[in-house]
């Protein structure tokens, strides 16, 4: 028996889903679902993400023995568990009120909602970042830091008269005045231009202009022109009821389809073109050949897709993130005994205690490095 339950441990710990080990305890029938990055994806052959990695360490911490077998989505994975042909359905798996009507849920390990992606080129933010730069508010910025320098170009020339001979001609007068601005709208050279101290006090009054104004612009740019840039490379979506009349890809059975599928029994005009996409991966493949105009999915998805490479001359983003945010877990089926559901549960909350999910979470969100790919 010892040598039996050193087997299993040894399985579980080296991350081998689906080895069935004869064991004192029933062999768990696990089901999981493809093409979920970074929650659950097969590689090379092997069961890989977020939920499987938790699921595993559940298993190993309550030497479950189990089995996996691959689901198409996630709709059909819960219906089998509520029909009691899966004991557990493991997966970033939302808990909506419709669905927590219907199905049996573990403890929540975390929380997540729904984001919008929408691709650009390069080309198009640069159009956007053109027109976000030939604003009103930026061309009036411009205009009153040249006024206050003409201003006090104008007192220069009036203060310094003995210092600025007459130029002789209008031609000669519109080159020295020109100068005359230059110098206190650059900078260097002022010292050649007054030679009085109410002329040294204009120039330091032209220096204290361009520090306020520089720093006026710099925030301008940083705050209202990124704003700006950032609501026309997404498409001016701001909310969802913006995405009726575009095509939008999403993994059928997910409540991203519900929500669209509800935008539209709740729109009596335009309505949402709904692109069914067999992964998320192959979502984005889909919006970087505009063969879609989104992609709706987990926010945690997509955050994982950015990371990703992307296709050469697009640029993705989230044009909308927390939609609808609800808890996951994993799915229960009704004949699972409560006495197993209750040890998964307190493994998963020893873990999430522990901050291993939060370990998790944090890989599943970090760039990987060269070597590592």
């Amino acid at each position: 028996m010892k040598r039996l339950r050193w087997a299993l441990t040894l399985c579980l710990t080296l991350g081998l889903p689906g080895a069935a080990v004869a064991a004192t305890e029933p062999v768990l029938r696990v089901g999981m679902v493809a093409g979920s990055p970074p929650c659950s994806y097969r590689e090379a052959g092997v069961w890989r993400g977020l939920a499987v990695d938790l699921w595993n360490r559940v298993a190993t911490l309550e030497q479950l023995p189990y089995v996996v077998s691959e689901w198409p989505s996630v709709r059909q994975m819960l219906e089998a568990s509520r029909e009691g042909r899966l004991d557990v359905a493991v997966g970033c798996i939302n808990v909506s009120p419709d669905r927590l009507r219907r199905y049996r849920f573990s403890l929540p390990f975390q929380e997540d909602g729904l984001a919008v992606m929408v691709v650009k080129s390069r080309l198009d933010l640069g159009r956007s970042f053109l027109a976000a730069l030939l604003t009103p508010t930026l061309l009036q910025l411009l205009g009153g830091y040249l006024l206050a320098i003409a201003l006090l170009t104008w007192l220069t020339l009036r203060l310094e008269a003995r210092t600025h001979p007459d130029p002789g001609s209008r031609h000669n007068s519109l080159r020295h005045n020109s100068k005359v601005f230059q110098v206190l709208a650059t900078g260097p050279g002022s010292n050649t231009i007054v030679a009085t101290t109410r002329g040294n006090g204009i120039v330091i009054l032209a220096y204290l202009v361009r520090i306020v104004s520089a720093s006026l612009l710099v925030g301008y740019l940083t705050v209202n022109v990124a704003g700006e840039i950032q609501g026309k490379s997404t498409g001016a979506i701001r909310s969802a009821a913006d995405l009726r009349g575009l095509r939008v890809g999403v993994r059928p059975g997910t409540v991203s389809e519900a929500l669209l599928k509800e935008l539209n029994a709740t729109s009596s005009g335009a309505k949402v073109t709904i692109v069914p996409v067999a992964s998320i991966g192959a979502g984005g493949e889909q919006l970087a050949a505009r063969r879609i105009d989104a992609l709706v999915g987990d926010n945690l998805q997509l955050s994982h897709l950015l990371l990703q490479e992307t296709a050469k001359g697009f640029l993705p983003s989230l044009a909308l993130e927390g939609i609808r945010p609800e808890s996951q877990a994993f799915a229960f089926s009704p004949a699972l005994p409560e006495a197993t559901t209750d040890r998964i549960d307190q493994a998963i909350s020893a873990l999430k205690r522990s901050g291993v999910v939060s370990e998790l979470r944090q890989q599943a969100t970090t760039p990987m490095s060269p070597q590592s790919r």
